[in-house]
C-alpha cells in the first residue's frame, strides 16, 4: 500500500479517551516510531507514596511514520485522529530537527520541566539561545520568563501543539544566537 517515495514524518496526533498508552503499544507492534511525553508524578496508594511515569499532556501522541503507514493504521484505531492546524486546517507534520530537540528534553524524564500549550507563552519576547554545556549542551530554544518559574528558562516548542521549558539553566551555559 506504501509508496517507495514516501518519507517518514513526524505526525501530531490524538488518542481520544486518555489512550496514548494503548496508542503507544499498538504503534511499537506495527514498528512504527512514537514519542509520547512523559513525567513521573507521586500519589497516594494504599497509604503509600507512589511515583509512576504518566503522560505529560492526555491524548497526545507524536508518529513518526510514512503517511499511509499512518493511515493504515488509523482505519484500524478509530481513537486516533490528526491534530490539524486552528488556522490553515491542515494535519501538523513536525519537521524532524525539531521533533529530535523536542525529544532530547522531554525524554529526560526531568522533575524540573514545564509544559505549556503554545497559546500560553509569547516567544516573540524572549531571545533564540544555545546550550553550550550540561545535560541539555547543543539545543536550542527560546530564553524567556515562564509562568510557574521565579527566573528565565529556555523553552523548546513544537509548533501550535506543546512547548516545554528545561530546568534553569546558568547564564554561563547559553549563548545567544543571532
Amino acid at each position: 500500500m506504501g509508496t517507495d517515495n514516501e518519507v517518514e514524518v513526524w505526525h501530531a496526533m490524538r488518542a481520544t479517551y486518555r489512550r496514548e498508552l494503548d496508542v503507544m503499544h499498538l504503534l511499537e507492534k506495527e514498528n512504527l516510531g512514537c514519542f509520547v511525553p512523559m513525567q513521573y508524578k507521586v500519589s497516594i496508594r494504599k497509604g503509600k507514596k507512589v511515583r509512576t511515569l504518566v503522560p505529560v499532556i492526555r491524548n497526545l501522541v507524536f508518529v513518526h511514520a510514512r503517511p499511509s503507514d499512518v493511515q493504515r493504521v488509523k482505519s484500524q484505531i478509530t481513537y486516533l485522529q490528526y491534530i490539524t492546524d486552528t488556522r490553515s486546517g491542515q494535519k501538523i507534520i513536525i519537521p524532524d530537527h525539531e521533533m529530535q530537540r523536542f525529544i532530547a528534553v522531554a525524554g529526560s524524564y526531568n522533575d524540573h520541566l514545564l509544559y505549556f500549550q503554545p497559546e500560553e507563552l509569547n516567544l516573540s519576547k524572549g531571545m533564540r539561545v544555545r546550550i553550550t554545556a550540561g545535560d541539555f549542551a547543543g539545543q536550542e530554544g527560546v530564553f524567556l520568563k515562564v509562568k510557574g518559574a521565579r527566573d528565565r528558562r529556555v523553552v523548546i516548542e513544537i509548533q501550535g501543539v506543546i512547548a516545554v521549558a528545561m530546568a534553569t539553566i546558568h547564564p554561563d551555559l547559553i549563548e545567544v544566537i543571532k
